[in-house]
């Protein structure tokens, strides 16, 4: 069921002790401030002048923590402990200091309210994610499943770094780089010339290899599969699901580390769709927060419509129909020559 939030001011203010009288203006307003002469500040000025200046902003947030907390109720927990968490190392850096800092370079007055906000954008994130995950079509996860998506291989590789002294030349540099690859280019043609691929690269990785956690194994990788290896062996992965089981490398493979030749040894079947459907979501609703700089906006904004939100007052209704406006417009960088 739908739950509505009439939204009817944007604050209580307490001003006075237990027992004290609230003074009254002549309308009948409550007073939030007094003078000798008689003349008060009335709690309506004090909501007109929050509401032209900083009403949204506040409204906002008190909205989304009150929709939030309902949708993700056992998540509220870990919130809490992530704010904890991130208020304590703040502290931890900033000391006595941390009070001055967050009024330095945030909109935050208080400890506390820079807490909550911290809180309650862990919340957010929670909805963005979900709101993302939506927007994934099953087809798209298909297609990403046919493309990207690959059993395990077996690989060996051989690799061979440019031998440069730290104070080298550019020119020493290059030299030593096209060693290398007429090296790697040497090993290729070798295991052309050879009648079994496999016992030749064995014995090539243990003549040539600089990799010396892997050479006297014949330079295996063991089996791999995307995201198995640190990001250097990025082009090596690519390069070996473009293999088949029994080939090698006849082309230099560069890297951060040098360069390779691989062989690509053997392969096991890919998991079923449904075993993998999940990462696979996770994946693309995670590409499409990056590519889409209005989603997280257009998530909140879902959520809010979700549960009836309406904004009773006319001029912050107003305000918040400008604020949307600006936060679904997609964000684009502009250069100046």
């Amino acid at each position: 069921m739908k739950k509505k939030i009439a939204v009817l001011g944007i604050c209580t203010l307490m001003v006075c002790g237990c027992g004290k009288t609230i003074p009254k203006l002549e309308n009948g307003s409550d007073a939030v401030v007094t003078f000798e002469n008689g003349s008060m500040i009335s709690i309506n000025e004090l909501y007109e002048d929050l509401k032209n200046n900083y009403a949204l902003e506040s409204l906002v947030n008190l909205i989304d923590k009150k929709i939030l907390e309902d949708k993700y109720k056992d998540d509220i927990e870990s919130a809490n402990e992530y704010a904890d968490s991130t208020m304590k190392s703040l502290k931890e850096n900033y000391g006595n200091d941390l009070l001055s800092a967050i009024q330095t370079y945030t909109s935050f007055q208080t400890i506390d309210a820079y807490r909550n906000y911290v809180y309650i954008s862990q919340l957010q994130s929670k909805a963005v994610e979900d709101y993302a995950k939506s927007q994934i079509s099953e087809k798209e996860m298909n297609n990403y499943y046919e493309k990207n998506i690959n059993g395990d291989v077996l690989i060996n590789h051989i690799l061979v770094t440019p031998n440069v002294a730290s104070d080298a030349t550019t020119d020493e540099k290059t030299k030593a780089e096209e060693e290398a690859k007429e090296k790697i280019n040497t090993i290729i043609a070798k295991l052309k010339e050879s009648d079994n691929v496999k016992e030749a690269f064995t014995n090539l990785a243990k003549e040539y290899s600089e990799d010396t956690s892997t050479k006297e194994d014949g330079g295996s990788l063991g089996y791999i599969n995307n995201g198995t290896l640190s990001s250097s062996y990025d082009e090596i992965v690519k390069k070996a699901f473009e293999l088949k089981d029994g080939e090698f490398s006849t082309e230099v493979i560069t890297t951060e580390l040098g360069y390779h030749v691989i062989f690509r040894e053997a392969s096991k079947e890919k998991a079923s769709f449904e075993d993998v459907k999940d990462t696979i979501l996770t994946t693309l609703s995670e590409e499409l927060m990056n590519k889409d700089t209005t989603i997280g906006a257009k998530a909140l904004q879902e959520l809010r419509k979700s549960y009836g939100m309406d904004i009773i007052d006319s001029e912050i209704q107003s305000q918040y129909a400008t604020y949307m406006q600006n936060a679904l417009t997609p964000q684009t960088t502009t250069t100046t020559n």
